[in-house]
């Protein structure tokens, strides 16, 4: 009862950081199309989630928590680097590029990625003649070809074009030579598959940094810290003149998108999912990202009236379908393995007596 109370405890949780997550998506979407810039956009984020979670940490964990090391700093650099900020700066590149319902298809494929990177690490294992390895080859080459679909083919709308959101999307589009947006549909398609391939090493690096320091609200703090500091080394150098006007927010949707983002973006739903990839392991953690571009799609159908295309429709069943086939494999795999485990315990235990 106890297990059972614990896993619906960590699959609410995860479906909450998901909704939280889907309406940064939107917000932050909303507020590219104002011409903020995406590293002042990361950098005030982390800011705000620092603040926020340092006299958290500093007084719900100064009683457990180890003196921190040079090796966990690192750990901790590292993490914030690549799951902080190389995942929002790439994300929000391809996010500025397409939309915030097609640049979230891309999130499905965080778990394929996680499996993939997990294997090199022996963090997961794969079998060809068991049934459950089967299912993890094929469902991560089904993701694959979805992932390829939602980038190479965009097809026609499926919803209604003639409201007044998506007319203005359609006069914008109409100004832009074919070409041009084909160009900038794939290459957002490709900042976004990089965003989510490093938040997917992320979940990895997270597993790692929880055995050694586990503390939840300490490390997403340092995490903060850091990436704030590394988008604005990041914006030096990727910026030829920095304008310091570009650091103003200047209506009350960018105040809205970055306080949110960061306190329950990048603060709250990054503490989350910590405590999952603790309880749970990264692979079932990052199971639940396609609920990110389920909410995403929704918010913007029936808020927003933001076009959704039959490419993105067919690319993310596909990738949401091999999602499941390779977790089915997974649990497949995993059930045998206790089994062999209790047997051979049995066993053991028998010879004993």
């Amino acid at each position: 009862m106890v297990n059972c109370c614990g896993q619906w405890k960590t699959v609410v949780a995860m479906i909450g950081i998901n909704l939280a997550l889907a309406m940064v998506n939107v917000l932050l979407k909303l507020t590219l199309d104002k011409g903020v810039h995406n590293l002042v956009l990361v950098t005030y984020r982390q800011s705000i989630a620092c603040g926020l979670l340092t006299p958290i940490a500093f007084f719900w964990e100064r009683k457990n928590r180890p003196e921190l090391t040079a090796r966990i700093i690192c750990h901790l650099f590292f993490s914030a680097l690549i799951g902080i900020t190389f995942t929002q700066y790439f994300f929000l590149l391809g996010l500025q590029y397409t939309s915030a319902t097609y640049a979230s298809a891309f999130s499905n494929m965080v778990p394929v990625y996680t499996f993939l990177l997990a294997l090199p690490f022996g963090l997961e294992k794969v079998s060809i003649r068991s049934k459950g390895g089967i299912a993890k080859i094929l469902g991560s080459l089904i993701c694959i070809g979805g992932a390829l679909s939602l980038t190479l083919y965009k097809g026609m709308p499926l919803t209604n074009q003639h409201s007044h959101a998506t007319a203005q999307i359609e006069n914008h589009d109409y100004m832009m030579s074919t070409a041009k947006r084909r160009e900038r549909w794939v290459l957002g398609s490709v900042f976004a598959a990089a965003g989510c391939f490093m938040w997917a090493s992320w979940f990895l690096i997270q597993a790692k940094i929880g055995k050694s320091y586990p503390f939840q609200y300490s490390s997403t703090a340092i995490l903060s810290f850091f990436g704030a500091i590394q988008s604005v080394i990041l914006t030096l150098l990727t910026e030829r003149s920095i304008n310091m006007s570009m650091w103003v927010l200047k209506g009350k949707l960018e105040i809205l998108s970055v306080t949110y983002s960061g306190a329950v973006g990048s603060g709250l739903c990054y503490v989350g999912m910590s405590w999952c990839v603790k309880q749970k392991g990264p692979l079932f953690t990052s199971a639940f990202t396609p609920l990110i571009q389920i909410f995403v799609a929704m918010i913007d159908f029936s808020a927003l009236h933001e076009l959704i295309y039959l490419g993105s429709v067919v690319g993310s069943v596909l990738v949401i379908v091999g999602m499941y086939v390779l977790l089915w494999g997974k649990s497949n795999d995993d059930a045998k393995e206790i089994g062999m485990k209790q047997t051979q315990a049995n066993e053991e235990g028998a010879d004993v007596h």
